[in-house]
């Protein structure tokens, strides 16, 4: 078996041909662009208009909103029309109001209008109001008081109504809707003057209110969380056009207002996170009298030429997108090639002529390269993208947990990887048989790959190749089938060696593109770093502890919760991340490739973070640069292909396959792996190495083709909603036999029976906890752990103790141990 240790002068030239042949025509690549850089400049939205069919000419329209996108509109007698889009024509509903419509609130399955009287103007009930074959109407408790003005809008299952009172006061009145016997709540309103409430918007998970004040040629702009309450975030230069307030996006507000001398109406974008205005368009006004959100922007209502009648016009927003050019598609073509030669350079130089090569490398790899691969297939295309959106939405709050999460791994590179490794193990889960019984190795292998297939690599292939597609054009079916294959091809030609090496470069290539774009957005502000760190301080996003006791809320001492007992305790059950421990040659090799693992967590880290931080100050001083109807997790790929010059978009969007491919290829060759070791060698047992190899190329090529498949059918259905459900029931499935791992390293009582009833006990306990929001679902797997280790550490008090533990826990001797690779 060759050997590939650190000091060897042969790996030092496997490694300079390895440089030669795939990283410096690369990096040769990079620098000839960054030499003639080209920064793109386009706009990234525009708006159109046109004109829609307005209500007959002698009907005076009185209000309009949008229910299920379609147009309603109540005429000045109060009867209701509804806007046929296919035969373009209104339709009067045979149904009418009693009393004036005085706004709308929009649910998925209803609209929620104020009522007021017509004697006094003054709102003082909610109708309940849908439109299908039959108009219907229900009433709501009445208002605990009337209302000479207000909006509303619905937040997580509320109706919010804020306004004035007829003694001139504000008021902010709440409604449960999903109660049946619902009261009116009053909740505290905005500190200082009150004013005119123009509108009311519900946006993710605030409210935001635009105040006018009387004789004022400006509107405020409040903004209220239920957790944090008023804060007033800028200031509109103009009047809001009334009921022209919509939602876009995931952090987006669309508004249509008059200039502030009334002489033209304008098309604003208000992005809620950055607090900062954009003008998208603007026209003379034309008495602009209100409007509604429909379609991709606003329709607007405005008197007609001859007095008779109204008008109607649509402005829509249209996003760009931004193609790749011809020398960034080079890039990435390049960047591919370079990953499938990896694992031709392998296939060629040994084969796969055995177990040990193609599962974990011939055990030859360097520590430093181990522990890169464990870091690089942790930090997947999702971290690449989520987490810099994660910081420019919020803080650095969770980077606290990765600082954490070095502590602990001091620990595991200490006690309990030189342990494992010692046991010269392949499948991690078979510990699990060793030290307690079967059944559970097969559960949790069963768990294990059916998580990695249906949950993980479908995210690590879809959420990526749908951020891409939605700001560059690429196909989103092309992403997910290019990363796919490349990476099942050098994945099944390489091996473990190839999934290792290949991790090794796609990491430079992941820090080199943050990198640049960290540099590129500090040299684009006109006060540079300088503006940078005031402006990302005075909005507190620097902010990384929380010392508030509440596990709802990513606080440090949920971190420290969740890393005592999802990596300090559990490290062993990934066997993604164990592979790559049980590739080095020794015990001491494996702990030092977790010190390596520990060096790069941290500063890894904190640069996807703070290209999130640095994305914030750029787009809240550029806010026409950003595109309103994009989701957050877009933030990153928007800037990269609207901002970026040529060549260096086509090497960041390879950073992001990068990402996807280390992951991608880490999982494939483990799945191969637990299919391979604790399955098919255990059914055939009279079979021989060279048809086990057979068998593990067979698997990485099928798991493979389910992971894309799922991929596309999320692409295809866009059931973003299951996936979520998933995820978070692994969490609850995948932490009672992760406590299993606790239980059989760090105690001697333990036993298999014990430990069946911790796991059923753990899912139990989580279940109910996910049914009732209990915890932030980020502490799902510790709690899941903990009530394993408790109930199947007292449980195992009322079953035989084990009888061999010769090196299978921190207490004995791990030389002792009769564990060897010939078990498997």
């Amino acid at each position: 078996m060759n050997q590939i240790m650190p000091n060897n002068s042969k790996v030092s030239g496997h490694r300079s041909t390895l440089f030669s042949i795939t990283l410096k025509p690369f990096l040769a690549l990079v620098f000839i662009l960054m030499i003639s850089l080209g920064v793109k400049a386009e706009n990234l939205v525009a708006v159109t208009t046109e004109q829609v069919k307005p209500l007959p000419a002698d009907v005076a329209l009185a209000k309009i909103w949008t229910y299920q996108q379609n147009l309603v509109a109540v005429d000045s007698r109060n009867n209701i029309w509804v806007f046929d889009q296919t035969t373009d024509k209104w339709d009067k509903k045979d149904a009418s109001f009693q009393g004036i419509v005085k706004g709308a609130a929009i649910s998925t399955d209803s609209t929620y209008l104020l009522m007021a009287d017509p004697s006094t103007g003054w709102i003082n009930r909610v109708e309940s109001f849908g439109t299908n074959e039959q108009t219907q109407r229900y009433s709501m408790p009445q208002l605990p008081e009337p209302l000479k003005s207000a909006a509303a809008s619905i937040l997580d299952e509320k109706l919010f109504i804020v306004g004035t009172s007829a003694q001139g006061a504000s008021k902010m009145l709440a409604l449960d809707l999903s109660s049946d016997n619902g009261v009116w709540q009053n909740y505290p309103v905005w500190s200082g003057e009150g004013g005119l409430v123009t509108s009311v918007i519900a946006q993710t998970d605030k409210l935001q209110v635009t105040l006018k004040h009387e004789a004022s040629t400006e509107e405020q702009m409040w903004q209220w969380l239920p957790k944090d309450g008023w804060q007033q975030r800028s200031t509109l230069q103009g009047n809001v056009i009334e009921g022209t307030a919509r939602s876009m996006g995931q952090g987006h507000a669309l508004y249509l207002a008059t200039s502030a001398d009334g002489s033209s109406v304008k098309v604003m974008s208000f992005q809620t996170i950055t607090g900062a205005w954009a003008e998208l368009e603007r026209w003379d006004n034309h008495g602009t009298l209100a409007g509604t959100g429909w379609k991709k922007g606003i329709l607007w209502v405005a008197s007609a030429n001859d007095q008779n009648g109204t008008q109607l016009g649509l402005a829509q927003v249209q996003s760009r997108q931004n193609l790749l050019s011809v020398t960034d598609w080079v890039i990435l073509v390049v960047y591919l090639i370079a990953m499938l030669g990896m694992g031709l350079y392998f296939y060629l130089k040994q084969g796969q002529s055995s177990e040990s090569n193609f599962f974990l490398g011939g055990r030859s790899i360097p520590f430093w390269a181990a522990g890169i691969s464990i870091y690089a297939s942790n930090a997947s295309s999702i971290s690449y993208i989520a987490v810099p959106a994660k910081a420019f939405a919020t803080n650095w709050q969770y980077l606290m947990s990765n600082m954490i999460l070095v502590l602990g791994l001091i620990f595991v590179a200490i006690w309990i990887v030189p342990l494992l490794r010692k046991l010269n193990l392949i499948s991690v889960f078979h510990y699990l048989e060793t030290r307690f019984h079967p059944s559970i190795r097969v559960i949790s292998s069963i768990l294990f790959i059916v998580f990695q297939l249906g949950g993980r690599m479908t995210v690590i292939l879809y959420l990526p190749s749908l951020a891409l597609s939605t700001v560059t054009g690429l196909d989103i079916t092309m992403c997910i089938l290019v990363m796919g294959f490349v990476t099942i091809c050098y994945t099944v030609l390489g091996g473990m060696k190839a999934v290792i090496w290949t991790d090794v470069l796609q990491l430079f290539v992941m820090f080199g593109g943050t990198i640049f774009a960290i540099v590129f957005i500090l040299m684009k502000l006109d006060g540079g770093t300088a503006e940078f760190i005031s402006s990302a301080m005075a909005d507190d996003k620097f902010k990384m502890v929380d010392f508030s006791f509440n596990l709802t809320d990513a606080t440090i001492w949920g971190f420290l919760f969740l890393v005592f007992f999802d990596t300090v305790l559990t490290f062993p059950k990934d066997q993604v991340l164990m592979q790559r421990v049980f590739s080095t040659s020794s015990a001491k090799e494996a702990g030092r490739s977790m010190w390596t693992f520990s060096a790069i967590v941290i500063p890894g880290s904190a640069m996807f973070y703070l290209i999130g931080t640095a994305l914030y100050v750029f787009y809240q001083a550029n806010p026409g640069r950003m595109d309103p109807s994009l989701s957050l997790d877009a933030t990153f790929p928007l800037f990269i292909s609207a901002e970026l010059p040529v060549g260096v978009t086509g090497l960041i969007i390879a950073g992001i396959f990068a990402a996807a491919m280390s992951t991608l290829s880490s999982i494939l060759n483990s799945v191969a792996t637990v299919s391979t070791v604790d399955f098919y060698e255990k059914w055939f047992k009279s079979s021989d190495e060279k048809t086990n190899l057979r068998f593990a190329e067979i698997i990485t090529v099928v798991a493979g083709l389910i992971g894309i498949a799922l991929a596309l059918l999320l692409a295809s259905y866009n059931v973003n909603s299951l996936l979520d459900v998933a995820l978070e029931l692994w969490g609850l499935l995948g932490g009672g036999f992760a406590g299993a791992y606790t239980l059989g390293m760090f105690t001697k009582r333990a036993n298999w029976q014990g430990v069946i009833v911790g796991v059923t006990a753990s899912f139990i306990v989580t279940f109910m906890a996910w049914t009732v929001d209990l915890v932030h679902p980020y502490f799902y797997m510790p709690l899941s752990v903990f009530v394993c280790i408790v109930v199947g550490y007292a449980s195992s008090w009322f079953f035989p103790a084990p009888e061999r533990l010769d090196g299978l826990t921190i207490y004995a001797d791990p030389a002792k141990s009769k564990v060897h690779a010939a078990d498997q």
